[in-house]
C-alpha cells in the first residue's frame, strides 16, 4: 500500500530542480568577439567555428 506524499517532502525533492546558468564563449570572429552560447553560431554575425553558417543579423540587437 503506497501512501500520499506530503506537499513539503514533494518540494524538498524539487528543490534542487535548479537550472545552471549558460556557458558563454566569445565569438571566434575577431570583428565580432560578442559572448555566444557554446556550440551555437553567433547570434550577431552568424559565424560558428569560423565560418559564416547564418545570415548576419546587423545591428547591436
Amino acid at each position: 500500500m503506497q501512501h500520499r506524499t506530503s506537499r513539503s517532502r514533494t518540494r524538498h525533492r524539487r528543490a534542487h530542480w535548479k537550472t545552471s546558468a549558460l556557458a558563454l564563449t566569445t565569438c571566434t570572429n575577431p570583428a565580432c568577439g560578442k559572448p555566444t552560447p557554446t556550440h551555437r553560431a553567433c547570434r550577431h554575425c552568424g559565424v560558428y567555428r569560423g565560418r559564416e553558417v547564418l545570415p548576419p543579423m546587423g545591428g547591436d540587437t
